[in-house]
């Protein structure tokens, strides 16, 4: 954009940032003293958040950035929060002319840490320039590294995927049994994801079995989801060869190594015969 921002005396200028969470939902806000409305998103106004300065470099180095604000928007929560739907969620913050509608984005990045206290959050923003620190060279392991129906395993999901209703949770154990009773023994450490109720849209990872037929999950679960909620359920994978062969016939997408030496290697001891 050409435009050179807060060049002026007087400016129509307002911050505004966009919230696209994992669930699918997308949320925007502005400093601006009433709703404005550009890319498709409704952006509230939410005077109270208030981003910290910017710092962007030319190195490699990440760029920092934070936001907070008070909890009194209905959008977010302090539940929501607590139940890590704004986890690792996409972040773009920028300047925009509410009256031309001229914008432009000044920072991308995810949310990382999130803390609250005394009804007020405060958020680390994570930039896109954090991934050029991950190391892209795979490391050996005895376990296949790719996950279940994602890249390098190669299956299509859809087989190992169908669409089940809630019979009853256990908030004791944090689990959920459904209808169609599942084989808990093929769906530990898979995902089931709400397609209804008030976690809609929330993937949860499948712990194991409850001992009564129920899933054990990994994310806290709303009380209030009714019986006969409407939930997807992808089976899982324990990362073995042997699961990889006879179970999916896939070995040869197998990502691992399972016959190599590891590093206990020189601390073994020989047993009788060897």
């Amino acid at each position: 954009m050409s435009r050179t921002w807060f060049a002026g005396d007087l400016e129509t200028v307002a911050t505004f940032w966009r919230i696209l969470r994992r669930d699918g939902a997308a949320l925007g806000f502005t400093t601006h003293d009433r709703d404005l409305w550009f890319d498709g998103v409704l952006h509230r106004a939410a005077p109270g958040m208030v981003p910290s300065s910017i710092r962007k470099s030319a190195d490699f180095e990440p760029d920092s950035a934070e936001v907070r604000g008070a909890i009194t928007h209905d959008a977010i929560t302090g539940e929501d929060l607590a139940a890590g739907r704004f986890d690792r969620a996409q972040v773009r913050i920028g300047l925009v002319d509410w009256e031309s509608g001229e914008r432009e984005v000044l920072y991308a990045g995810t949310i990382g840490t999130v803390s609250e206290e005394d009804g007020r959050f405060s958020a680390d923003l994570v930039s896109r320039k954090a991934e050029l620190l991950r190391d892209p060279v795979p490391r050996t392991s005895p376990a296949c590294r790719a996950a279940f129906c994602g890249p390098g395993c190669n299956l299509n999901p859809l087989p190992f995927t169908r669409e089940v209703r809630l019979a009853a949770l256990d908030a004791l154990a944090n689990s959920a049994a459904f209808e169609e009773a599942p084989d808990p023994a093929i769906h530990a450490g898979g995902i089931l994801r709400w397609l209804d109720g008030p976690q809609a849209g929330t993937s949860m990872g499948i712990m194991g079995d409850d001992g009564a037929g129920g899933l054990v999950l990994d994310v806290p679960l709303d009380q209030d989801i009714a019986a006969g909620t409407r939930a997807l359920l992808r089976e899982g994978c324990d990362h073995t060869l042997g699961t990889c062969a006879s179970r999916f016939g896939n070995a040869v997408n197998f990502r691992g190594e399972p016959f190599l030496p590891g590093n206990d290697l020189l601390t073994r001891y020989p047993g009788p015969g060897q």
